[in-house]
């Protein structure tokens, strides 16, 4: 297990029936707020009732920034955090998933500097203030909920980066399980798939694989995952079964995935950024995607025996063969993602193979910013596996 430091100030509001609490906590920050937000779900699901009568109730004043696309465009940060100078909002308010809470969060960095906000992301700027965040979730698969990470698409250039900071994590975020029982069942499996991504990135990428503490709080979570959403397929209005993943999700992506493991990279995203960057695709089908066939690299390079014992503790997978066991975990949990719904081929999804020399070009460039050590050659094989 390797060193490390440990912080994560947010505060979670969970269970039922919570929604409503937002007007006392945006009554202690103070000031206006600018109310972020997607198209209509919060409008059909009730959340938006809920919350802005709770704003009157506690006399707080807002300002609606509506509009947020599931890959939050630059262009659209630019006009919130314009919205924010201009009005002389104190703080944000978003409400809904993952993509609505990034864009909240740049534009909570972008209010406070007087430069361009892409200047985050391309390593012009640090961030060294933001304005308060108060979330409050409908769509569990980022984890943007509890951490202090975000990401935004620059429409004119195709690049999907990220960018983050200590003074980006939401001071408080509250979770209602009930708010997604109206979500679509792909969007349900989108989240999913997402969530195991953010699971396995640091778990197999690693030099330090002894850590028990976090592999086994890994095998946890993404059986919590598995299992929730497996239920809520058959159920969207399985309470616990929500509940389970809405808090599995924002487990997956808060810092503790990755706690001990040494040097650990996110090479799916890092390839699904740029795949959703040219091509807009939703980003947990573009992981779902990827990950197969990443999976399938990765024996190739670093052996069987780490997916193996894997497939082991997730699915049950019993062989004498190392190799044989790997490549089951594999198919197991490609059944299990088409299970849900998902075409996994890029070809299935209107990915050509002419583009995939560009999308690992593309994808360079986020990977050379992180500091990953994967070449350009291995994203192409990967894509190649994924054709």
């Amino acid at each position: 297990m390797d060193n490390f430091s440990f912080y994560n100030p947010t505060r979670i509001i969970f269970g039922a029936g919570s929604v409503p609490r937002a007007g006392k906590e945006a009554k202690k920050i103070g000031g206006k707020a600018l109310l972020v937000y997607g198209k209509n779900s919060i409008k059909t699901n009730g959340v938006y009732a809920q919350l802005t009568e709770s704003l009157k109730k506690n006399g707080v004043e807002w300002l609606e920034h509506p509009g947020v696309k599931p890959n939050p465009a630059l262009s659209h940060v630019r006009e919130g955090v314009k919205k924010a100078k201009e009005n002389g909002c104190g703080f944000i308010i978003a409400a809904g998933g993952g993509s609505v809470i990034d864009e909240s969060k740049a534009i909570a960095a972008g209010a406070n500097y007087e430069g361009d906000v892409w200047d985050f992301f391309c390593g012009k700027a640090r961030i060294s203030s933001a304005l308060p965040l108060i979330t409050v979730l409908t769509i569990p698969a980022t984890g943007s909920e509890m951490n202090s990470g975000f990401v935004v698409t620059n429409e004119e250039t195709k690049q999907k980066y990220s960018s983050g900071s200590p003074f980006s994590f939401p001071k408080v975020s509250i979770l209602d399980p009930e708010t997604t029982y109206s979500l679509p069942k792909e969007q349900t499996a989108y989240g999913a798939s997402d969530a195991v991504c953010h699971l396995i990135e640091a778990y197999f990428s690693t030099k330090d694989s002894d850590n028990l503490v976090t592999d086994n709080f890994v095998h946890g979570i993404v059986k919590s995952v598995m299992k929730s959403t497996e239920r809520i397929m058959k159920d969207p209005r399985d309470y616990n079964a929500r509940a389970a993943m809405m808090w599995s999700a924002t487990l997956a992506l808060n810092g503790l995935q990755s706690l001990g493991y040494k040097k650990a990279e996110f090479t799916n995203h890092a390839i699904e950024h740029s795949l959703s960057a040219i091509y807009d695709m939703p980003h947990g089908l573009g992981l779902a995607v990827i990950m197969p066939a990443y999976f399938r690299h990765y024996v190739k390079k670093n052996g069987p025996e780490r997916l193996y014992g894997f497939g082991r503790e997730i699915f049950g997978i019993t062989q004498s063969d190392p190799l044989k066991g790997a490549e089951e975990t594999v198919k197991a949990l490609e059944n299990w993602l088409k299970g849900l719904g998902l075409k996994i081929k890029l070809s299935e999804n209107g990915v050509p193979e002419k583009d995939f020399a560009d999308i690992a070009a593309n994808a360079m460039g986020l990977v050379n910013l992180w500091g990953m050590t994967i070449t350009e050659k291995e994203v192409l094989e990967i894509l190649k596996l994924a054709k």
